[in-house]
């Protein structure tokens, strides 16, 4: 059980949630994409979202700058998050078309909120949890996108929401949150979504 629930924290890490919630889309939407198109829109958030991520960890990690791919100490959060910001503003910019993909265009958006809201915590010395800020928004963009195109994800959205509990057990059996930096974490992934379905809902 123990290395069930540590794993998990990799499995589910909040790195991988914008690429899950693009495939997601692409699964999903009911509108016709060629396949040429979605591999591209999928390797290029895949080499942004994930791969440099990965690499300018090692960067970081090699100066002393941060110590963990999970981040646990809230001083080491904000060279991470600023990055990973400018690689979602790259990704908006050059990858998803708001025209052509505006639920998925409006979901990385919500994604860059809720890093700049993390950015924000950071200055105040609390830590919101990335890992449930990562999963909680997820969840709520497919549950927007079954409202959305009629569709029934029932499956999928209750495979979600058992995944943010087994975020949320995982981080707490690591001692790396508690219960309030969970909440946060869950409401800054949440919110950006709610909030920005709105324009596409």
């Amino acid at each position: 059980m123990n290395f069930f629930l540590k794993s998990i924290s990799y499995i589910l890490h909040p790195l991988l949630m914008p690429l899950v919630g693009a495939i997601i889309y692409f699964t999903s939407a009911p509108r016709y994409i060629p396949n040429d198109i979605i591999r591209i829109k999928v390797f290029g958030l895949l080499i942004l979202t994930v791969l440099i991520p990965i690499v300018l960890f090692f960067f970081l990690k090699s100066f002393g700058t941060i110590t963990s791919i999970h981040l646990e100490e809230t001083k080491q959060r904000k060279i991470p998050l600023l990055l990973q910001s400018i690689l979602l503003i790259v990704a908006i910019k050059m990858i998803i078309d708001v025209y052509h993909y505006p639920e998925l265009y409006f979901f990385f958006l919500g994604i860059l909120f809720s890093s700049l809201s993390a950015i924000f915590m950071v200055l105040f010395s609390i830590k919101a949890s990335l890992h449930m800020i990562g999963i909680s928004g997820v969840t709520m963009f497919t549950v927007a996108l079954s409202i959305h195109f009629g569709m029934n994800l029932t499956l999928l959205i209750t495979s979600l929401m058992i995944a943010n509990g087994l975020v949320a057990t995982s981080r707490l059996h690591c001692k790396a949150h508690t219960n309030l930096e969970l909440i946060l974490g869950f409401l800054i992934g949440v919110i950006p979504q709610l909030t920005l379905i709105n324009f596409w809902l």
